[in-house]
């Protein structure tokens, strides 16, 4: 089983110093910046852990989520949105799309590393 981390972001700066911060972790990091693109990037890569920007072009964040779960194969992906969307009835929409986790908008590249550890089953 792979331990690929796939990022998803239309922001560059978010894009970058999550990778980064994941890559310093000893993380195998792929990119994506649209929903399109996370959905293909995962069907080519099968992640065990994706970290997904809800508000993006093409295809939401939520979208990708649905579309990862429809498919019987990626049930093992173990998927976290992030946005700046703090209210509940938006973390509500994602947990019933079948995310497995929320993170809002600032967070600390620290609770994302021990985030992605805990779920990698590494040492934190």
């Amino acid at each position: 089983m792979t331990t690929k981390v796939l990022v998803v972001d239309d922001e560059p700066f978010i894009l970058r110093s999550l990778s980064f911060v994941l890559r310093k972790g000893k993380m195998d990091v792929v990119e994506a910046r649209n929903g399109e693109e996370a959905l293909a990037m995962i069907r080519e890569h099968h992640p065990r852990l994706v970290f997904l920007d809800v508000m993006m072009p093409k295809m939401n964040g939520y979208d990708v989520v649905r579309a990862v779960r429809a498919e019987e194969e990626f049930s093992d992906v173990h998927l976290i949105l992030l946005t700046a969307k703090g209210q509940e009835a938006d973390r509500a929409v994602g947990m019933e799309a079948g995310a497995n986790d929320y993170l809002t908008k600032p967070f600390s590249p620290a609770r994302i590393l021990q985030l992605a550890k805990e779920v990698l089953g590494q040492k934190v």
